[in-house]
């Protein structure tokens, strides 16, 4: 698969010097009932999207969609890029308006804070909904655009992010990381073994995603619920800041403060850590580098804070570039993909959960009864996960400032400036409801 050479735009600067407000190329939108007669007039399409993080689905992506290609007789070319590298990509696809026909979003920062550079998928998204279910509130706030109506995105997955342990280190000290409060005394105890909690306080994905889940379930939110306002500069966000700094001194170590969305894998699989909360990918590398260690690794749901128990979920999603030369190629292959959606869930190992109610009905396998693992319901806790994961905008809607500010990890920074100590709970809160609130001041004049 190629690896196509792209200007070095970031995100930031792209931001910055456009404020997106580059006058969207000239065509049709695809709202109406969209066109099945193309893929005659391009014969190429051109996808981008991550370095999955379970090697096999990339295998099977690539084939599946050599394969449609074939079909077609098309080309198909899928570049893959390291995660961290997706927002930059994305900047520098719409600052030179020309770039690959599907990109592949992980994380937020892409349907809504792209908006203007992306067809409306409207049509495709409701025909896939009459097919295989209505979408999920997560797979929603991925893509929708609550103030018309539309769509900016096809939802393609979201990822969940479970607690992951190893029993025997919890057992021998009598207690389950169910609570934060549990993970933080628990943790602490275990640090004073050789066994501290991992999670991230870098800049990546995990972090982004981790430490909203707990400032969630600590009362705490970056907006309101209708995305007006800013709310972060509260009392329970102070608390969470004062939780999470607690945490770091006691059962964490300082390493965490450079790790990236890999660490916390490689963490897990060392056999030194006993608990991070990340996608079970981690999970499955460590069930290929030692069974022995991931069968003593569980999984639960995210543990539960002073309020409610939810985790961030990061969201997955396919955009069509306005300026993509084959669009219609693109809308083609994205539904001959949702019908063949099961088959990508079984490439995933079960990482990558469905956004329509109807796609891998439940029972699930492979998370239902997983023949690799021991026991073999251990990811069943998985399939329920809709109902504790949320996307950024949480508990409003997703959209640019939203996106902006998780582009910027001011979150992130929030936690880690008072846990390293640069800033009082009080202090890095405040600073992050300013710089939040800039943010949201600017796309309000920009409505």
């Amino acid at each position: 698969m190629s690896t196509g050479n792209f200007l070095r735009v970031t995100r930031r600067r792209f931001l910055t010097q456009t404020g997106l407000i580059l006058a969207a190329a000239s065509v049709p939108s695809l709202a109406a009932p969209f066109v099945s007669r193309a893929l005659a007039d391009t014969k190429s399409v051109s996808i981008v999207q991550w370095s999955h993080f379970v090697p096999e689905y990339d295998k099977w992506f690539d084939q599946f969609a050599k394969d449609w290609g074939t079909k077609n007789n098309l080309d198909v070319t899928v570049d893959h890029i390291p995660v961290a590298n997706v927002a930059a990509r994305a900047a520098a696809e719409a600052s030179a308006q020309s770039g690959h026909d599907l990109f592949g979003w992980n994380g937020a920062g892409g349907a809504h804070l792209y908006r203007k550079f992306l067809v409306d998928v409207t049509s495709l998204v409701e025909a896939t909904e009459k097919k295989y279910g209505k979408v999920s509130r997560i797979g929603r706030q991925i893509g929708y655009n609550q103030d018309d109506k539309t769509w900016s995105a096809f939802p393609d997955f979201y990822i969940n992010f479970p607690a992951m342990y190893r029993k025997s280190m919890w057992d021998e000290i009598g207690m389950q990381p169910d609570t934060w409060d549990n993970v933080r005394i628990g943790g602490a105890k275990l640090k004073a073994k050789g066994h501290p909690v991992g999670i991230s306080l870098g800049h990546s994905n995990d972090p982004n995603t981790t430490w909203r889940g707990l400032l969630w379930s600590f009362g705490g939110a970056l907006q309101d619920t209708e995305g007006k306002n800013v709310v972060l500069n509260s009392k329970e966000t102070i608390e969470a800041v004062k939780f999470v700094t607690a945490l770091y001194k006691e059962a964490m170590t300082s390493e965490v403060l450079s790790w990236d969305d890999s660490s916390n894998n490689r963490y897990l699989v060392s056999g030194i850590g006993s608990l991070i909360v990340n996608p079970i990918s981690a999970y499955r590398t460590f069930q290929k580098a030692n069974k022995k260690g991931a069968d003593d690794t569980f999984v639960m749901a995210p543990p539960r804070g002073p309020v409610r128990q939810i985790m961030g979920g990061a969201s997955e999603f396919y955009g069509i570039w306005k300026f993509a030369k084959n669009k219609e190629g693109a809308i083609e292959f994205l539904k001959y993909y949702a019908d063949h959606w099961p088959e990508a869930f079984k490439a995933s190992e079960g990482y990558n959960n469905p956004c329509f109610a109807n796609l891998v009905p439940k029972p699930m396998p492979i998370l239902s009864n997983d023949p690799t693992s021991t026991p073999s319901d251990k990811l069943a806790v998985l399939q329920e996960s809709e109902q504790w994961s949320a996307s950024p905008g949480y508990p409003g809607p997703s959209w640019p400032a939203v996106d902006e500010v998780y582009n910027d990890f001011v979150i992130c920074d929030m936690m880690a400036k008072a846990a390293s100590g640069q800033m009082s709970a009080e202090d890095s809160v405040r600073w992050a409801h300013q710089q939040s609130d800039a943010i949201f001041k600017k796309w309000h004049e920009k409505a």
